[in-house]
């Protein structure tokens, strides 16, 4: 499971899509027809729709140039909500977190011309997201929802905040009523996460090629869509499958960085260690992401290289940094990744805790539940394990964790179990620990 796959203004966390081009929409070009105030708000409401959902719509940076133009030529309220959507693009884009403030800004000036903008409020919501602030994006996503009740993409917003705060029956309602107001790829991949929580991994498959249709002829749409196919597969176990999936979205969308990164995983899991971390390597250079970064750390310390390996782990750090410095919270995702690499192990309960606090979501008690593991903390942990499973998740890694626990409390029949348990599901689930589940399996 894709921890944010929901976040669609990711992460990513989230989760969740980055981008480049999307065929175009607003790209300037000598043999257009002149453009008139009819087809200028036509192409605006294109434009936003595509970076509301997180792809591009054109050349981000010379619409970013266009749209600072035009507000300091004293902008209409609708420009400056543009203009805020489009930074939150170009943040996707380049992984520079520098880009949400200016978001925030054009946006509340957009507010401050038309307080009841819609898709200036929806906007905010979705910066929101971006940055982990998932009760402020519940506020202002049900704000965006009442000013118009009938736009779809105000109930993403509403139920992905929902669905991180650990209100799941209130979640998959919204994105039903999403879904029923506007089949389209975001309502489609948010009906495909629900299905995933809920153990209904066909269900979920079913959703997301549903989810092709709507992204059809739009390169980025259609990667991003075969790439979380690509992973559905792959939490499986079905390599080969999984494989055609990220091939398929690299032919169309070639250099896509959530293709590449997808894909070490599978060249890692059949044992090709060199051209994962080359593809490894091609996608961070290109995004540099905490997650991509995290990906070729792990695949270099397994290659007996740490040296490299404990650099990329630096650059982890640092990076989480610049995120927290412009407002981002990566409590949650830098408390997996410290318990995950051994950092500080006593330290991060409390920080798993208060991450668990902003977010009360089965991913924040799996979090919990795995901080108290690796602190030798056992008997709270396996409440918390549980707690996490309660949806009836099937996620290879949360089985691990049980299994770990179980282990930990000395229930070797248990703790075995539920190794077999996360082997069978998809043996190849981490770089780091699969090899440890493996053995735990067949002790």
């Amino acid at each position: 499971m894709t921890r944010s796959r929901l976040v669609l203004a990711l992460a990513v966390a989230l989760a969740v899509a980055a981008a480049v081009l999307l065929g175009g929409v607003l790209r300037e070009s000598s043999s257009a027809a002149p453009e008139t105030t009819a087809t200028r708000a036509v192409s605006a409401q294109v434009a936003a729709e595509s970076v509301q959902a997180g792809f591009a719509a054109g050349d981000t940076a010379a619409q970013i140039r266009r749209l600072e133009a035009e507000v300091e030529a004293g902008g209409e309220p609708k420009t400056y909500t543009l203009l805020g959507l489009t930074y939150q693009q170009r943040a996707r884009e380049t992984a520079d977190p520098t880009y949400y403030g200016l978001s925030e800004r054009a946006l509340r000036r957009a507010l401050r011309l038309d307080p009841e903008d819609a898709l200036a409020t929806s906007g905010l919501g979705s910066l929101a997201l971006a940055r982990h602030r998932f009760r402020e994006a519940l506020t202002l996503g049900q704000k965006a929802r009442r000013l118009a009740p009938y736009t779809a993409r105000n109930y993403g917003v509403v139920g992905d905040a929902l669905l991180e705060l650990g209100r799941y029956d209130q979640a998959f309602k919204t994105f039903d009523r999403m879904v029923s107001l506007k089949p389209s790829l975001s309502a489609y991949a948010r009906v495909a996460y629900a299905r995933e929580l809920l153990g209904n991994r066909s269900g979920a498959i079913e959703a997301m090629r549903l989810a092709l249709g709507p992204a059809a002829g739009q390169p980025e749409p259609t990667a991003w869509t075969h790439v979380e196919l690509g992973k559905l597969r792959f939490g499986q176990g079905q390599l080969a499958a999984a494989r055609r999936e990220y091939r398929a979205a690299l032919t169309i969308f070639p250099g896509y960085v959530y293709a590449l990164d997808a894909l070490a995983h599978v060249e890692a899991a059949q044992g090709n260690r060199e051209q994962a971390i080359a593809l490894a390597r091609r996608a961070v250079a290109a995004v540099p992401l905490p997650q991509l970064v995290g990906t070729l750390g792990d695949l270099l310390a397994t290659s007996g290289r740490t040296k490299e390996a404990a650099r990329q782990y630096a650059l982890v750090k640092a990076i989480e940094k610049l995120l927290s410095a412009n407002g981002v919270s990566v409590d949650l995702e830098s408390t997996v990744f410290n318990v995950d690499h051994g950092i500080r192990l006593r330290e991060q309960i409390a920080a798993a805790r208060a991450a668990r606090a902003e977010r009360p979501s089965i991913i924040g008690d799996d979090t919990l539940a795995w901080a108290l593991a690796r602190a030798g903390r056992c008997d709270e942990a396996v409440g918390w394990s549980k707690r996490a499973l309660r949806l009836g998740t099937r996620d290879a890694t949360m089985f691990f964790h049980r299994g770990f626990i179980e282990r930990c409390l000395r229930n070797t029949q248990g703790a075995q179990t539920w190794f077999r348990k996360a082997i069978d599901l998809n043996p190849h689930f981490s770089i780091l620990w699969a090899p440890v589940a493996r053995k735990g399996a067949a002790a």
